[in-house]
C-alpha cells in the first residue's frame, strides 16, 4: 500500500511539474501571441492609413481631372458658339455690303485702295483685279491715275469673286496686295471674337 502511495506521489509530482511547464509554455505562447497581435495591429493600422491616404489622393486627382475636363469642354463649346455667331454676323454683313450702291464714298475708298495697292507692290508692271461690278469704276480710276505715266498697268479681264475692293499683283505674280473688302473683314474677325469672349467672361 505504501509502495502504491509512493508511486502515486511520484506520478502526481511529475504531473504537477509537467503541468507547471505546460502552463508556463501556454502563458509564454499567450504573451508572444499578444505581442505579435499588438505588432500586427500597428502594422495593419499603418497599412490601413496608407491605403486610405492613397485612395484620398487618387480621388482628389480624379476630381481635378473631371473638373478640368468639364471646364475645358465648356470652354471649347463656348468658343464654338462664339465662332458660329461671329461667322453668321459676318456673312449677313457681307450680304448687306453686296447690295450697297457704289456711291461717292465707295469711289473714294476704291481710289485709295488702288493707290495703296500700287504703292505696296511698287513694280514697273502690275495687274489690278476686281469684281465684275467694279470693272468700269476701276477702269476710270486707273485711266486718270499718275501711276499710268510711270508704269505698265493692266486691268485683269477675269473678275474675282469678292464683295468689293481691289487686288494688285506684279505681272510675274510673285507679289500680291490684297485690298479687297473681304480680306479686310476677315482681319476684323479675331478682334471681334476676342471682344465677345472677354465680354462673356466678364473681362474688361
Amino acid at each position: 500500500m505504501s509502495s502504491n502511495s509512493a508511486l502515486e506521489r511520484t506520478v502526481n509530482k511529475v504531473l504537477s511539474e509537467k503541468e507547471s511547464d505546460l502552463i508556463a509554455q501556454i502563458e509564454s505562447a499567450y504573451h508572444e501571441s499578444m505581442n505579435n497581435l499588438e505588432s500586427s495591429k500597428e502594422s495593419v493600422e499603418s497599412e490601413y492609413e496608407r491605403i486610405i491616404d492613397s485612395a484620398r489622393k487618387q480621388a482628389e486627382n480624379l476630381k481635378r481631372q473631371i473638373v478640368g475636363s468639364t471646364r475645358l469642354n465648356a470652354r471649347n463649346k463656348q468658343l464654338l458658339l462664339v465662332e458660329g455667331a461671329v461667322n453668321e454676323v459676318f456673312e449677313k454683313a457681307k450680304l448687306a455690303m453686296r447690295s450697297v450702291g457704289r456711291d461717292e464714298n465707295y469711289k473714294q475708298l476704291m481710289n485709295r485702295l488702288v493707290d495703296e495697292g500700287l504703292s505696296a507692290i511698287g513694280n514697273d508692271n502690275m495687274i489690278i483685279e476686281c469684281n465684275k461690278t467694279d470693272i468700269e469704276l476701276v477702269k476710270k480710276l486707273t485711266a486718270f491715275t499718275d501711276w499710268q505715266k510711270k508704269i505698265k498697268l493692266a486691268l485683269s479681264e477675269k473678275p474675282i469673286d469678292v464683295i468689293g475692293g481691289v487686288r494688285v499683283r506684279s505681272a510675274d505674280l510673285t507679289l500680291t496686295y490684297d485690298g479687297t473688302l473681304d480680306s479686310r473683314i476677315e482681319r476684323l474677325k479675331p478682334l471681334i471674337r476676342k471682344s465677345i469672349v472677354q465680354m462673356l467672361r466678364g473681362e474688361s
